[in-house]
């Protein structure tokens, strides 16, 4: 099986469909991967910058982005490390309306089996299970 590295163009062309060339083209490539063709290594910052993307460049709903994006990096021949952690990051995102990086970060904190945050962002106070402090 062939091993790679995806960068995050891939994934917004197939998202968007917005290039008449590469969308088709990353589409398919990721169809390779859903069939097991190709074993495909992503990084956070891949998921990270993809987010950012479509939530700040292209005005997409959170909803949509969880939608869009999570069935692909739960693929089993995608390579994320720590992957399963996103189905819960992407929840907190949509349903406490917290920025990607704060949702990532309280999924984290309590993967780490720590009980509290230290931060300014009263936003992080919603999440259940950690306690923001400030310093």
């Amino acid at each position: 099986m062939e091993e790679v590295f995806v960068d995050t163009n891939i994934l917004l062309r197939h998202v968007l469909g917005d290039h008449p060339q590469h969308s088709p083209r990353a589409t398919a490539f990721l169809e390779r991967i859903e069939r097991g063709e190709v074993e495909a290594h992503i990084a956070d910052t891949v998921v990270f910058e993809t987010v950012f993307t479509l939530q700040r460049q292209y005005r997409q709903p959170k909803a949509r982005i969880r939608t869009a994006i999570l069935p692909l990096i739960e693929l089993p021949s995608i390579i994320l490390p720590g992957k399963r952690r996103f189905r819960e990051v992407f929840d907190l995102y949509v349903e406490l309306n917290l920025s990607f990086a704060d949702a990532y970060h309280a999924v984290l904190t309590k993967h780490l089996k720590l009980e509290k945050i230290v931060s300014f962002d009263q936003g992080l106070d919603r999440v259940k299970g950690i306690r923001r402090i400030e310093p």
